[in-house]
């Protein structure tokens, strides 16, 4: 059987493809606080906001392409099993080519039922707007895990972190939970490695790479390879 690669995946790597990150603007995200868009309050209290605000952010994925790093763990597959968990909520990772891709916080290109969540349709960088409903009649709403809300796929990254014989972290400063406490998951004999060029939360035993997502893939397959 392939050796089982895990990689985490954060706003890091999605970045480098011109994606902008709520980080990286003083805790604004294209000028809007998370408060106004990215909770159920905001939905709530003014529902075209946060629809128009994710459709920006559909435009925006629209005109982007995968990156170096996105299509170096991709590449990987050809003699690895890689499982990709990730933070962020663009198709990037699968428009590179990954076929095992976890979206801990939802996805872009998805929309659900405000009212029936199984009622999930998958829109690409297609618009929505106030009055566009399910099936059952009720406000379509990003299919995103807003602040406040549970991480339904949490448990299954778990499960899939806990088998890996690798884990890289690529482009997450490791402070956004329950994301981050993924690396408590993985056995003591595991290899881990952080790739960021900032300053990530500390893991302990796990080799820092400070560089870029893609100029530390590519070293990091360099050493993976020796």
């Amino acid at each position: 059987m392939k050796p089982h690669i895990v990689v985490l995946t954060g706003a890091g790597i999605s970045a480098e493809s011109g994606l902008s990150t709520f980080r990286d603007n003083g805790g604004l995200w294209e000028q809007h606080s998370v408060y106004d868009v990215a909770t159920p309050e905001a939905f709530e209290r003014n529902p075209e906001l946060v629809l128009r605000f994710y459709n920006e952010r559909r435009r925006q994925l629209a005109s982007v392409e995968p990156n170096r790093a996105h299509q170096l763990l991709a590449e990987l597959e050809a003699q690895y099993r890689v499982s990709i968990v990730t933070q962020n909520v663009d198709n990037l990772h699968e428009r590179a080519g990954s076929s095992q891709v976890i979206h801990l916080h939802g996805e872009l290109t998805k929309v659900r039922s405000s009212r029936y969540p199984d009622q999930v349709y998958d829109i690409g960088c297609d618009p929505i707007a106030l009055g566009d409903t399910c099936d059952r009649g009720a406000q379509l709403r990003p299919h995103i895990v807003w602040f406040g809300e549970e991480v339904p796929m949490i448990e299954v990254a778990a499960d899939v972190v806990r088998t890996a014989d690798q884990l890289l972290i690529v482009g997450t400063s490791l402070q956004v939970y329950p994301a981050a406490g993924l690396v408590h998951e993985i056995d003591a004999h595991v290899p881990i490695t952080v790739i960021d060029p900032g300053e990530p939360a500390s893991v302990s035993r796990a080799r820092v790479i400070r560089k870029g997502a893609s100029e530390g893939v590519a070293e990091w397959l360099t050493s993976l390879m020796l």
